[in-house]
């Protein structure tokens, strides 16, 4: 890949609502990996309407990329409603827990950072720590960074998920179902 169009890559998040039935993170994730996409972050959980799941996918490529994929998630039987996340328009967060190696004369310092980051310890032994962090992927980023001076054990990511702020893309779940059996 030249550098030019490197420099014309974009990562972008999609929040995307969709039908709860089996099968349909096989049929979404099936569109990337048919087409050759790749997927930097997923997420995916019920919403307060047991019948719809919201995804947020995380993807990079150019423009025309972009769109296709747009494009071919909208048209998945499943799939209700699909929105671009601007990042002056939405917020998103990750959740991350990390278990470092931490004896008695480093706990301290660790406990110091976690502090400054606004983590939770959510478990200790006299051997280690378990973190607890909800931010932005650069807060996580460089949280991680500032653990790397110790041993980290185990570190699980969420990946991102989003939501558009205000209420103007708020989507009425018996609209989007009744719309798919009309």
């Amino acid at each position: 890949m030249g550098a030019e169009s490197e420099y014309n890559m974009k990562k972008v998040v999609f929040s995307i609502l969709v039908e709860n039935n089996s099968g349909v993170l096989s049929h979404v994730s099936g569109l990337f990996s048919r087409r050759g996409y790749n997927i930097h972050s997923f997420s995916a959980g019920v919403t307060t309407d047991h019948r719809l799941t919201r995804m947020t996918i995380v993807c990079s490529g150019d423009e025309q990329i972009l769109e296709q994929i747009e494009k071919q998630l909208c048209k998945l039987e499943d799939v209700l409603f699909v929105k671009k996340l601007k990042p002056s328009e939405s917020v998103c967060r990750e959740l991350i827990l990390v278990k470092v190696s931490a004896d008695e004369s480093e706990r301290g310092h660790i406990i110091s950072v976690a502090d400054i980051f606004r983590a939770k310890i959510i478990d200790v032994t006299k051997e280690s720590l378990i973190i607890e962090l909800t931010g932005t992927t650069d807060k996580v980023d460089a949280f991680i960074d500032l653990l790397s001076e110790y041993k980290i054990l185990e570190l699980a990511r969420t990946g991102i998920t989003g939501l558009s702020r205000g209420a103007a893309d708020i989507q009425d779940a018996e609209k989007l179902l009744n719309r798919t059996y009309n």
